[in-house]
């Protein structure tokens, strides 16, 4: 999976970090929560079911907003044309989800390995 999708695996990585960037106080659990969020999110838009609403902090809810912006520019929903992002092969909504549940993990590994900002640490070093 990762050579097949590693440009949206990057593509939202940047999202994470351009957050974190602005954010330092930015912890992988509230990066994991956003990241919940947005799984949930997808899952309920392929069943057909209206998503939830998520008691999502501030900092939540720019790592969900940023990330989900990404997410939609990658399934050709969204436009980032003035962003300067090139027009990337459009994805379906369940390789987003599998993205998405991939960095999911991501974060909890590194977490468990380097503490409260161990995926963030680690993630910021190979995304610019």
């Amino acid at each position: 999976m990762d050579e097949k999708y590693l440009d949206v695996l990057q593509n939202i990585e940047f999202g994470i970090v351009s957050v974190y960037q602005k954010q330092n106080d930015l912890k992988d659990y509230e990066v994991m929560n956003a990241l919940d969020a947005l799984i949930d999110n997808y899952r309920f838009e392929i069943r057909g079911y209206t998503p939830k609403e998520y008691p999502l902090t501030d900092k939540e809810i720019l790592v969900f907003k940023e990330v989900r912006e990404m997410c939609e520019f990658r399934l050709g929903r969204k436009n980032l044309d003035e962003t300067g992002l090139a027009i990337l092969e459009q994805k379906t909504t369940e390789e987003i989800l599998s993205c998405l549940r991939k960095i999911r993990k991501s974060v909890e590994r590194w977490n468990s390995r380097g503490g409260k900002q161990g995926y963030l640490n680690f993630v910021k070093e190979y995304v610019s």
